[in-house]
């Protein structure tokens, strides 16, 4: 069977945008968009031009890996005791609050409340609060309970960059932007890189 001239012709259609990639999303501490979610009942509102330009365009995924991990408002300062949020997934460190009460089970299941929410909403980098034993990126508290930092992420930080989403600090949203560039030239699913 052949095809005759008329038959080699495809109508016009209308482009078929249920196909097109999704946005891509970034996960956010509630409390750096001005929430009072922190442990004392305060907010640390990150006051940027970037994040109110992805806020209208509906990019920013809001979460506190506290709250979803069972904590209220306020509630107890807690610290990492160990060598940080990455030791607290294998088991090897804990999170403790300051009167000594193991609470790294509250944690962890934060942790895997925000990877889950991560993957729901096509995020492919977060902007979280630095210093919280959750959402450090580039510091914690040092285990100690006077105001010591040290180098490490939190627990959510460690778990959303092992499972391949960037974490910046709220000092880094500028970079954080300059990835987000990157992502979305390279296709909006992929990497920095691939082409």
């Amino acid at each position: 069977m052949g095809f005759s001239a008329d038959s080699d012709v495809l109508p016009e259609r209308a482009v078929d945008n249920s196909r097109a990639l999704p946005m891509v999303r970034v996960l956010v501490s509630s409390c750096l968009l001005g929430e009072s979610v922190r442990y004392d009942g305060s907010h640390a509102r990150a006051d940027n031009i970037i994040l109110e330009r992805w806020k209208a365009e509906r990019r920013l995924v809001p979460f506190c890996p506290e709250l979803a991990g069972g904590f209220s408002v306020p509630r107890s300062p807690a610290e990492i005791q160990g060598e940080g949020g990455l030791a607290v997934l294998r088991g090897e460190a804990i999170v403790v609050e300051k009167a000594g009460r193991d609470v790294t089970a509250c944690f962890v299941l934060g942790a895997h409340r925000a990877l889950q929410a991560a993957r729901c909403d096509n995020v492919k980098l977060a902007i979280l609060k630095d210093g919280s034993p959750s959402c450090g990126s580039t510091y914690i508290g040092n285990g100690s309970f006077k105001g010591l930092k040290r180098a490490g992420q939190g627990v959510t930080a460690a778990l959303l960059e092992q499972q391949g989403i960037r974490v910046f600090s709220e000092r880094q949203i500028k970079e954080a932007a300059a990835y987000l560039a990157q992502l979305e030239a390279a296709g909006a699913g992929g990497k920095p890189g691939d082409s």
